[in-house]
């Protein structure tokens, strides 16, 4: 790779300049990919950072060869370190006016790092309407068909792994989280936002991969079969690749084996990602459970330990092994290590010599007002654990003759509440509901603040009123 980017090609972005660096790389590209070529004139580009840096939110440069008193001479000094580090290139023409131009392996790392910047997404819809279209094509050239199935088949998969892996970068991340606060928003804003909206979401509905499958491998099936198929294909892929017509029918092979195994083997991803989308959620509302929960009981106060060892390792950048060097523990909890378990190291009773004499036994009647108190509460525990369906009759009973309301109209005057609300917003994301969700703005409902959401009525749904239409 070094034999095309040169060795110091990073160093503006590693740089304590970096962001100054970054900024002027940008407006510089944005300026030149509307151009007919990359090729601009040098003063335009000039004029351009002279602008930027004469403005009050620019980023100040630190590095003493750049800190001039005029904006003109920093801009000039940005182009001759893009020049040395090999992003640009000065060429002059025959009139003698000199034009800056990207390199080629610069455009296309821009490219990237601004589609990150912007945290664009994957069309999945894009790259599997391409494959179908393709595959159902004429193909009067099938060997460039071919390839490009098999890249769009690549990026496709690359995706949903990179979906796959981000998935489980914000499992990892939750722990990093204390309040009940900072979970909800990285469930909320950041999850739901960056993941569910934008990707996993149309993954189930817009760019389900289903819908194309069977026909796409279907047709590859029967082009595998077919031997006019095979040698034009073969022919053209060989004069392509520069190879012997012998590889470029192996070639051939292996391109449509992999697009078929590719979509065959697809639904392990999707499954895995669906797996890994309900661990986070679930993972996520039980934290914040765990957060909200605090009793004196038994289970409170484990809670409360292990909350103080959480805030003394972090307190102290302690890994997980630095546990057995807090102090307050030694006074806390004893724990002992048996390698090998004799009869000599169980706890031996003492035996009384006393004669023992067994006491009577009573024959009472049970308390039934103790009874009733201990089944009432039972019915109470057994009433506050949610399900789906207990969410959707919530729904229905606000939602009642309206085909739609927002969050912050439901109730909201406890942590019970609180807890619903959650839900509500969590299973509005599933194809079976009677209701689906619109994101709203931020606001904040008797000292509770979250994203509002719009709450409507699924057309196709048999909730609510429509059920009872239905059974009227």
């Amino acid at each position: 790779m070094f034999h095309i980017i040169p060795d110091n090609f990073f160093v503006p972005l590693s740089s304590p300049n970096r962001i100054v660096y970054w900024e002027c790389i940008s407006r510089l590209f944005a300026i030149m990919e509307h151009q007919f070529s990359f090729g601009v004139e040098r003063e335009v580009l000039v004029d351009e950072l002279e602008f930027y840096f004469g403005q009050e939110n620019a980023a100040q440069l630190v590095e003493e060869e750049f800190q001039a008193d005029d904006s003109r001479s920093r801009a000039n000094g940005i182009l001759r370190r893009l020049e040395y580090y090999g992003w640009i290139e000065v060429e002059t023409d025959k009139s003698y006016v000199q034009r800056v131009n990207f390199k080629e392996y610069a455009v296309k790392i821009i490219k990237t790092l601004l589609d990150i910047a912007d945290g664009k997404q994957i069309e999945y819809q894009g790259y599997i309407y391409t494959i179908y279209s393709l595959v159902k094509g004429t193909m009067d050239k099938p060997g460039i068909v071919l390839m490009q199935i098999w890249e769009n088949t690549d990026y496709l998969i690359t995706g949903l792994k990179n979906l796959n892996s981000n998935i489980k970068h914000y499992i990892d991340d939750l722990t990093r989280h204390s309040t009940v606060a900072q979970i909800m928003d990285a469930l909320f804003n950041d999850y739901i936002t960056n993941i569910v909206d934008k990707a996993y979401h149309r993954l189930l509905t817009s760019d389900n991969v289903s819908k194309f499958r069977p026909e796409i491998m279907q047709c590859l099936e029967k082009k595998s079969h077919n031997e006019e198929f095979l040698e034009k294909a073969s022919a053209e892929i060989a004069a392509i690749r520069e190879v012997s017509e012998e590889e470029g029918r192996e070639l051939t092979y292996r391109y449509l084996h992999e697009i078929i195994e590719a979509f065959r083997n697809m639904d392990e991803i999707l499954q895995e990602i669906n797996q890994k989308n309900t661990q986070y959620q679930r993972a996520a509302i039980n934290r914040a459970k765990f957060l909200l929960a605090g009793n004196e009981d038994v289970r409170g106060q484990l809670k409360e330990i292990l909350m103080g060892i959480n805030e003394e390792i972090n307190r102290e950048n302690m890994d997980l092994g630095g546990i057995y060097r807090i102090d307050f523990l030694d006074d806390l909890v004893r724990i002992c290590q048996c390698s090998i378990l004799e009869q000599s190291s169980l706890y031996l009773a003492v035996e009384g010599k006393k004669e023992f004499i067994p006491s009577s036994l009573e024959n009472e009647e049970p308390d039934e007002e103790l009874r009733r108190e201990k089944m009432r509460k039972m019915a109470e525990k057994i009433r506050k654990v949610i399900s789906v369906e207990k969410i959707q009759n919530y729904v229905n009973r606000y939602l009642a003759e309206k085909d739609e309301l927002e969050a912050s109209q439901l109730p909201l005057n406890n942590e019970e509440d609180f807890i619903k609300l959650i839900y509500v917003r969590l299973y509005g994301q599933r194809k079976n509901m009677g209701y689906v969700i619109e994101t709203l703005e931020e606001r904040e409902v008797n000292g509770y603040r979250f994203k509002d959401f719009r709450i409507r009525r699924r057309e196709n749904g048999i909730s609510g009123r429509n059920a009872a239409k239905r059974k009227g």
